[in-house]
């Protein structure tokens, strides 16, 4: 049994990456030259919010937190395998959640709010193809849920 367990951890450590990884690959440079805004890495570099907010699009993205998001994310500040949602909006820029949603892999490997996230949670989020417009919808959805009228 402790073989198992072993070999478990063991296969996390390496799908996570370790520390030291990143400080012998060239991505450091970037990022180091990279102001941080807080927008996150990506193509979303402005978002326009709406107020009211668009019930349509709380609807849409309400459809596709239930189909991508909801098995590893709640609604409430609960950590499952991913962190709870709850105050995303009031934490995070609007930019930052789309590029997040849309450019993961990039994210976790430049941004260092992703970066400390992936820490905490120890599971890298999957690339769950959203496009931008799906990722909109779903950032007016977290709005909604965070109280924004």
């Amino acid at each position: 049994m402790k073989t198992y367990l072993f070999l478990i951890l063991a296969v996390a450590w390496i799908a996570c990456g370790s520390p030291s990884s990143d400080s012998s690959t060239g991505s450091n440079e970037s990022t180091s030259t990279r102001i941080d805004d807080g927008k996150g890495v990506g193509e979303i570099k402005q978002v326009t919010l709406t107020n009211p907010l668009n019930q349509q699009m709380v609807e849409s993205g309400k459809a596709i937190y239930e189909m991508k998001c909801a098995a590893c994310h709640r609604l409430t500040d609960q950590r499952v395998v991913g962190p709870g949602f709850l105050g995303v909006t009031e934490r995070r820029k609007p930019e930052w959640i789309m590029n997040m949603i849309t450019n993961v892999e990039v994210m976790l490997e430049e941004d260092a709010a992703a970066r400390a996230l992936l820490e905490e949670c120890l599971t890298r989020m999957p690339n769950q193809n959203v496009s931008v417009g799906d990722a909109r919808e779903l950032l007016e959805f977290l709005r909604q849920n965070d109280g924004e009228e």
